[in-house]
């Protein structure tokens, strides 16, 4: 019987030196704190939380670690615009698969305007060439990278990538998810979004005041509170905007 190739990220352990400050970010945030270690799930894991929770600094802590530039890209493009600073990944220790995956990607919704410029930049294009990505609005952009730039069997870390599409869009990504699934891929995703959230049998890790938890989708705060509200909204808009 063949070995399973997946996950090709299977553990990430904590190991902190004697020279971090617990007062300062991001070793003063819970999550961060209390880590010891995460195991991820061969096809996709989900990391969740509020804002400020540690699931977006986590993921691209590991994508650090795995030799990605903070601001995304694949492995070639090595970019960090905003002159970032993060330490935590290299307290951060891999564990991973005997076989490497064919294809790497770090999605960051904040900051692929950058990498979409370098893109220009290498393959010497303009922004109105129909190629770039900046011919198209953001959601297109990284629909076109879902659909055109990931060739399976691959590693994909994506940060918030619901932030530009629209509900069909984000339908349209979770069929594009489970298809690169299908294909040996595995994916880490830190997510607001209760529609990608659904996919079915994914590991959700709620990142929270308390530490880590892994969670059941009915049970995170985003299927529950979408659910309440589009169930009852006239009542909820009338208690939220104290409408008579």
């Amino acid at each position: 019987m063949a070995l399973a190739a997946k996950p090709y990220l299977q553990r990430i352990t904590a190991q902190f030196g004697k020279e971090v400050d617990w007062d300062r970010h991001p070793y003063n945030v819970p999550s961060v704190r209390g880590l010891e270690s995460i195991s991820f799930h061969p096809d996709v894991t989900f990391f969740i939380g509020e804002n400020g929770a540690g699931k977006s600094t986590m993921l691209e802590s590991i994508a650090l670690a795995l030799g990605f530039g903070i601001d995304g890209g694949s492995r070639n493009i090595s970019l960090n615009t905003a002159l970032e600073a993060a330490p935590l990944h290299q307290s951060l220790r891999l564990s991973k698969s005997f076989k490497t995956p064919r294809d790497r990607y770090f999605f960051r919704a904040e900051s692929f305007h950058n990498v979409a410029t370098r893109m220009d930049e290498i393959f010497e294009r303009t922004s109105a060439s129909a190629q770039s990505l900046h011919a198209r609005s953001h959601g297109e952009a990284f629909m076109a990278v879902l659909l055109e730039k990931f060739r399976g069997k691959g590693l994909y870390l994506l940060d918030e990538p619901e932030a530009a599409l629209s509900p069909n869009r984000q339908l349209a990504a979770l069929s594009a998810i489970h298809q690169l699934v299908r294909d040996d891929s595995q994916f880490i995703i830190a997510t607001h979004s209760p529609i990608l959230l659904s996919y079915p049998n994914a590991k959700i890790l709620l990142f929270d005041g308390t530490g880590i938890t892994e969670v059941a989708y009915q049970d995170t705060e985003h299927f529950a509170i979408t659910r309440d509200f589009l169930n009852h909204y006239p009542r909820r808009l009338q208690q939220l905007l104290d409408l008579d």
